[in-house]
């Protein structure tokens, strides 16, 4: 359990230590933002075997223990749960975003505020959050609320250091699309800043969601050994 701690907390201390702050801007500054970009995507792919690894060695040892029970009622709605985050990710990975990686240019587009972005301007960090949360619906054990809470953290605590990070490279122009945008998942719309228009996001994305969904829960029990449809 201990190896899996110290992986969960350089994970999530790499991103929101490193990543959103002015640590960043000190390493781009001395080495370039096209080395920095490389060793970071390294140290983050490392980061991410080490949790993963270390994960797999903590379930079912002594540190495991089981703090809630998993019931049928649970398994139903952590099912409904995930699509709903693959709906975030999806077109999060697949719409133009500026607070994405090398997407800043995004924000000479005039239409850029459109489709996905009305409704968070982190759909791919918010998906990840609920992903996490809908998995610590189903899983009780310690093993599994480091990992998944971490990941949880992060998603959640993500966004707020993106947006520093954009706010201190962009200036002016980040706040114009700040201020027409909402981290918060429907924030903007219910201030009234934005209307809801799914037809924006585009169908292909949304049924691209719906269908890599749909695959994630026919092959889980084959490519992680848990089976996640009720």
């Amino acid at each position: 359990m201990p190896n899996l701690i110290a992986a969960a907390l350089y994970f999530v201390l790499l991103h929101l230590l490193v990543s959103g702050t002015r640590v960043r801007d000190a390493l781009t500054g001395a080495i370039g933002v096209g080395p920095y970009m490389g060793l970071f995507s390294a140290a983050s792919a490392a980061g991410l075997a080490w949790l993963g690894f270390a994960f797999a060695g903590a379930l079912g040892t002594p540190g495991d223990r089981f703090y809630w029970d998993i019931t049928p009622a649970a398994r139903y709605a952590q099912v409904v749960v995930q699509l709903v985050a693959m709906l975030l990710i999806v077109p999060g990975l697949t719409t133009p975003n500026p607070t994405s990686v090398r997407q800043e240019g995004a924000l000479d587009r005039p239409d850029v505020v459109k489709g996905m972005l009305r409704i968070t301007r982190h759909p791919f960090l918010w998906g990840v959050a609920v992903w996490a949360a809908g998995h610590l619906i189903v899983n009780g054990n310690t093993a599994s609320i480091i990992l998944f809470g971490s990941l949880l953290l992060l998603g959640l605590f993500g966004t707020s250091s993106i947006d520093a990070k954009r706010r201190r490279a962009l200036g002016p122009k980040w706040d114009t699309f700040a201020a027409q945008t909402s981290n918060v998942p429907f924030a903007a719309i219910i201030a009234g800043r934005q209307q809801l228009r799914l037809g924006e996001i585009g169908w292909w994305r949304i049924a691209l969601g719906v269908a890599i969904w749909a695959l994630l829960a026919w092959a889980h029990p084959y490519l992680f050994g848990v089976r996640a449809l009720p």
